[in-house]
């Protein structure tokens, strides 16, 4: 009998492109941390930011469908471009506005009282709202570390619910994590 010669290994020609799609969640992450970053009045925008983080958290934990992670995620991307444009009222009072919508809503379902991951979100759109509204009733320089502790807060969040796997899609987890740490670290070290 002859010997089947053994098949040679496939060799990834560019290993540094698959390591990227694997990480895409990451790679989109410091793309948007940089874009956030380079616009006009940066402190001001993720400042009026702060409460979309952890919005997104409560209106997912509100539908109960990690599925929607994304789209939920489009709908509010949407809902700040069309704010924002428009530039009628603060972004941060349209985000406050659709949380208090929510959490009645929750109460009134009575999904606050019987869902604890739920009243998790709750409490995390709660605690960074605080952050958000110090960081706008505060003098600039005190409010670019409150600020900035907001999002370094909601970065270990996220990698929480990334550990935890719980709430919204690993993706979302980690790409927000990124985002959150790369403006958190802008704020401190580069405005």
């Amino acid at each position: 009998m002859a010997a089947t010669p053994a098949a040679e290994p496939t060799v990834d020609r560019r290993p540094w492109l698959s390591a990227v799609w694997r990480r895409w969640p990451t790679a989109l992450g410091i793309a948007l941390g940089v874009l956030i970053l380079s616009g006009d009045d940066v402190q001001d925008s993720v400042t009026q930011l702060v409460l979309l983080l952890p919005l997104e958290y409560l209106l997912v934990a509100k539908l109960r469908r990690r599925e929607a992670t994304w789209p939920v995620v489009a709908v509010l991307f949407a809902v700040t471009i069309v704010v924002t444009v428009l530039d009628v009222v603060p972004l941060s009072s349209v985000f406050a506005g659709i949380a208090l919508v929510v959490l009645v809503w929750s109460v009134v379902d009575r999904q606050l009282f019987r869902s604890g991951e739920f009243q998790l979100q709750a409490a995390g759109m709660v605690g960074f709202g605080v952050l958000g509204l110090i960081g706008l009733a505060v003098a600039p320089d005190p409010a670019r570390y409150v600020v900035a502790a907001a999002w370094l807060c909601h970065a270990a969040w996220d990698f929480v619910h990334l550990w935890r796997d719980r709430v919204v899609t690993r993706s979302y987890a980690e790409w927000c994590a990124v985002v959150d740490l790369c403006v958190a670290l802008g704020l401190v070290f580069l405005i």
